[in-house]
């Protein structure tokens, strides 16, 4: 009987997926990330066929050569930049991820985040519980409206294009984007505005939210030059990748006035968050729950449970990356 080697707790539609097409799974029975050299102590002692993976678990070229007769490592995540891609197609072993199941979710996270900014939500409930609130008054907490104002948009991905839609079709906001690929067909439907540059949308938009993978070139995409491109009226919001934004230039660009708000939930060297953030009124923090969701989770463990099937019965993986 084929074995599969969970590396932590994920809804049991995954696991159920797994066993009904029967398969014996082991999930690692400690609730929290591993250590690279306990995932690898876990994979020899195992031996499984195949690893359903977490964007948490650092797959490099060590993982992959102690993985002798794994045949697939199944990532549940959009992203990828967790593994070492080349490194597993070396060992022969296929990398599997799990797209458009969160675009819905993520989006609809974007939306919170941005919405809890501008209206300062977060401010408000520290406000009420620390028993401030002695009743209406015309200028406490005055925030920012979402409507009508320009988005601006890094990444015209799925989720990156869903933001796109709400933003137009909910907020009658007015959208323009950068990406590295031009898509007018969309520009049309949706009445979004193409933008050559990043600085480009920096230095128009009211709102900015990103959403580009982590490569070599978006690393630090948000640093302090760019900011400073930004109107002293404008916020930024990021649900992409941690390392996207240069997390100490964001935290004095909020503290100086040179942007007005922040909203993240993902961090540059997760799950440490730079200090000076943590003292902003100004900036919200989420934990990484952009696809936090039942459905959604559910939906995930179900693709990588699939990836993994497919795999281990002579096929390509729905989602396989090349």
């Amino acid at each position: 009987m084929p074995k599969i080697f969970v590396t932590r707790k994920i809804l049991e539609a995954g696991i159920k997926k797994l066993q009904n097409a029967g398969y014996e799974v082991e999930v690692n029975p400690e609730d929290r990330v591993l250590t690279k050299d306990e995932l690898i102590k876990q994979v020899k002692q195992v031996k499984p066929d195949a690893v359903l993976a977490l964007l948490t678990d650092k797959l490099d070229a060590e993982v992959f050569e102690a993985a002798a007769g794994v045949k697939i490592f199944a990532n549940m995540a959009v992203g990828f930049d967790n593994v070492d891609v080349a490194a597993a197609k070396k060992a022969g072993i296929m990398v599997a991820n799990t797209p458009g199941v969160l675009t819905d979710t993520v989006a609809e996270h974007t939306f919170a985040l941005m919405l809890a900014i501008a209206h300062r939500v977060s401010e408000g409930d520290r406000f009420a519980r620390a028993g401030k609130y002695h009743g209406w008054e015309p200028m406490m907490l005055l925030g920012t409206d979402l409507s009508q104002k320009v988005v601006g948009i890094l990444g015209l991905g799925r989720i990156g294009s869903r933001v796109v839609h709400h933003a137009a079709k909910g907020f009658d906001a007015r959208v323009i984007y950068y990406d590295v690929k031009r898509n007018e067909d969309f520009e049309k439907e949706i009445g979004a505005e193409f933008r050559a540059t990043p600085e480009e949308v920096l230095k128009e938009a009211d709102f900015v939210s990103i959403h580009v993978p982590l490569l070599s070139q978006t690393r630090h995409l948000i640093n302090a030059e760019r900011l400073k491109l930004m109107k002293p009226t404008a916020y930024l919001i990021n649900t992409s990748r941690g390392p996207v934004v240069d997390e100490k230039a964001l935290a004095e660009a909020l503290k100086n006035g040179i942007i007005k708000g922040a909203a993240l939930d993902v961090f540059e060297n997760e799950p440490a968050i730079e200090p000076e953030l943590l003292k902003l009124e100004n900036i919200i923090l989420t934990p990484h729950i952009a696809s936090a969701t039942e459905e959604t989770r559910a939906k995930m463990a179900e693709l990588a449970a699939e990836n993994i099937i497919a795999a281990l019965s002579g096929k390509e993986p729905p989602n396989l990356v090349k």
